[in-house]
């Protein structure tokens, strides 16, 4: 078995003839929480979907556990195990928090789905009373944990989070990077791109910063912390150590 569960070499990416990224080199070893960070336009939200088959691959490669994916359609990634929450239009607003769960297996037993239902909402608790709300009434917090409920169902072993704290309020914030953290222990890797970097980056094993589709600096999430002028530059100017 790999350590290495993501491993990407060179990755030039866009959407149809424009390129966004330059030639990016990235890993991501087998129970890691790895962030990456940037300022705005910098390439993070196209990178994860390029990983996902929702970006247009130029040149570069995509390992997966072993075999290269490159380019692959996004169901047979969800096949593999990966599976992707999207920042915006991440649920069904028209339908029930069940509802949007059951949507994401539709390929599974109707005995199978029942227990990754229930799965779902052990790890999502907040969401039991809500269960025949439609989506549309749920606060941006419970929205983004029904976003991540749904992408569980499918079991996947990688998830990749396009800035999932985008728009929540702090309490939301903390409640979702730490639901996302407390998924390593169901055997789930994580990659994740976010805004609030010091919130992710508390919980992350390691960090790219990426700046204008290239990766400009990568270490121990730690060390990122702990740099004052990487915190001065990608972290706000308010930051602190």
């Amino acid at each position: 078995m790999s350590e290495r569960l993501l491993e990407v070499k060179g990755l030039k990416a866009g959407y149809d003839a424009v390129r966004i990224l330059h030639g990016i080199d990235l890993h991501v070893n087998r129970g890691e929480f790895v962030t990456i960070i940037g300022p705005n336009g910098c390439g993070k939200s196209t990178f994860i979907k390029a990983i996902f088959g929702l970006a247009t691959h130029h040149e570069g490669e995509v390992n997966h556990d072993g075999e290269i994916v490159s380019g692959w359609r996004t169901d047979r990634l969800v096949n593999r195990g990966i599976s992707y929450v999207p920042q915006r239009d991440n649920v069904f607003p028209g339908l029930s928090v069940i509802e949007n769960l059951e949507m994401g297996g539709l390929k599974l037993s109707a005995e199978v789905l029942e227990f990754r239902v229930e799965e779902a909402f052990r790890m999502f608790p907040d969401l039991i009373s809500r269960t025949n709300d439609l989506a549309a009434s749920l606060s941006g917090g419970e929205r983004q944990m029904l976003a991540i409920s749904r992408a569980l169902i499918s079991k996947p072993s990688f998830l990749l989070l396009d800035e999932p704290t985008a728009a929540l309020s702090p309490l939301y914030q903390q409640q979702i990077i730490q639901r996302i953290d407390n998924l390593r222990s169901e055997g789930i890797t994580i990659l994740l791109v976010e805004q609030n970097a010091r919130l992710a980056l508390k919980r992350s094993d390691r960090a790219y910063i990426f700046a204008g589709g290239k990766v400009v600096h990568t270490s121990e999430a730690s060390k990122v912390l702990d740099d004052p002028e990487i915190g001065e530059y990608f972290l706000g100017g308010e930051y602190n150590h």
